[in-house]
């Protein structure tokens, strides 16, 4: 070998040992400011497959749907397409592609898993669907349109939850296994031939019922429970639009009542369950306003009745509230 070839060789092995040396050195320096942080170290492959520790087989077969795992976030995702719908929106043929798939997402977090979805109703399905949401322990968290001038009218319901991963997965199943159920025409629509203006309930009764009086306007019998939240440093409340509001009409054994309910975040769920026991329908779940101090969230409903099972039905989601009304 030639004196400077040995040389050189001898040069780039110095280097690689001063170079093995420090990464050495500073490998043990980051171990011991994990060791003191009193968390284990892990390389970047074993941090990605805990983080998706998820039991893909069982969550499909629990939900009855396929799924497809993204292993840089650890999110499974499960996805049925409602290709049985077929609507047409301002003329235009919406496709599967076009944001009609309904889908549920689990994510391992520590001590538990979570689950956040999107389901994609006929009108006619919304609510037996979210009353086997809310029974099976899932949370509804929206509800609303993504389109306009559809034919069908297509709604969208957002579901969550968190514990269990096999209990989340048989939820999520039952509501899948409930969509198609209830497809094709096989939900729920109620029906009430009733002319405000021929109203001949007895308020009354209504009073009674929810501990609250209200006025009567074009044959109408209408009764609204103020809230109070801050926006912008000022308090917002009952003429602001911040109210729990129920407008009744027909008679006292065949009516129909309408109406918003404002509730704080805690409250949602427990509201919905109210409602829904009693047969009321939900047909819009958001909000009002942005930046609210305690944040203010808003449902629309539409229940079909004699007038007392509407009202108690009403006062028992008022219950769940921390609004205050007359005793019954």
């Amino acid at each position: 070998m030639e004196p400077w070839m040995r040389t050189r060789s001898e040069l780039f092995a110095l280097v690689t040992c001063l170079t093995l040396v420090g990464t050495a050195r500073a490998d043990e320096q980051g171990l011991r400011r994990t060791a003191a942080l009193g968390a284990t170290p892990v390389s970047a492959a074993g941090a990605g497959s805990a983080k998706s520790a998820l039991d893909t087989a069982q969550i499909e077969q629990l939900t009855g749907a396929k799924g497809q795992l993204d292993e840089k976030e650890g999110v499974f995702k499960v996805s049925v397409p409602r290709t049985d719908l077929q609507p047409t929106t301002a003329g235009v043929k919406i496709p599967t592609s076009m944001g009609l798939t309904s889908w549920a997402a689990f994510q391992r977090s520590p001590g538990h898993t979570m689950v956040m979805g999107d389901l994609v109703l006929a009108e006619d399905q919304v609510n037996p669907v979210m009353s086997v949401a809310l029974d099976s322990g899932l949370e509804v968290t929206a509800l609303h349109n993504h389109f306009f001038w559809e034919s069908p009218r297509v709604m969208f319901m957002h579901i969550g939850g968190m514990g269990d991963e096999k209990a989340l997965a048989s939820a999520v199943g039952k509501v899948f296994a409930k969509v198609k159920e209830t497809a094709g025409g096989k939900g729920e629509t109620p029906s009430a031939q009733i002319d405000p203006a021929q109203s001949s309930l007895d308020a009354s009764k209504i009073d009674a019922a929810l501990g609250v009086k209200g006025k009567v306007d074009q044959g109408v019998y209408k009764v609204t429970i103020g809230r109070t939240t801050r926006m912008d440093g000022a308090q917002v409340g009952n003429a602001m639009g911040v109210n729990t509001w129920a407008a009744f009409a027909g008679s006292d054994d065949h009516a129909v009542v309408d109406g918003d309910f404002a509730m704080l975040e805690s409250e949602l769920q427990p509201v919905l369950k109210a409602l829904r026991h009693a047969g009321i329908d939900i047909v819009a779940i958001h909000q009002h306003m942005t930046g609210e101090q305690p944040r203010i969230l808003f449902l629309h409903y539409w229940g079909v009745g004699s007038t007392q099972d509407l009202a108690r039905g009403l006062r028992a989601a008022l219950d769940r509230t921390a609004t205050r009304v007359g005793a019954r």
